[in-house]
């Protein structure tokens, strides 16, 4: 593995443990998503220009228009969260409060 392939994949593990550890607002759990994501884009970019298929040009600036609206979608969540909680602390949201 090279070391621009590491230095990627150690990215999304580090946004990965960072998700799963530091869990108590859901800006900083939106915050790993979104360098989680920032670390696939490379990596399909890279993919695709090493595989030098034309096809394969679309897919890295679908996946950051996917990217793009997932992040839209959890800036709208957390402005709603913050609304009707008051906070955006991960543990004082539930199904059950509704």
């Amino acid at each position: 593995m090279s070391p621009v392939h590491f230095s990627f994949s150690a990215a999304f593990t580090l946004g990965l443990m960072g998700l799963t550890f530091h869990r108590t607002h859901l800006l900083s759990a939106l915050l790993c998503l979104e360098g989680m994501m920032l670390s696939l884009f490379i990596a399909l970019t890279m993919w695709a220009l090493q595989l030098e298929v034309t096809g394969f040009f679309t897919a890295p600036m679908l996946f950051l228009a996917f990217s793009a609206c997932e992040a839209g979608m959890g800036l709208a969540l957390l402005v709603a969260t913050t609304r009707t909680h008051g906070t955006d602390h991960l543990q004082n949201l539930s199904l059950l409060q509704c």
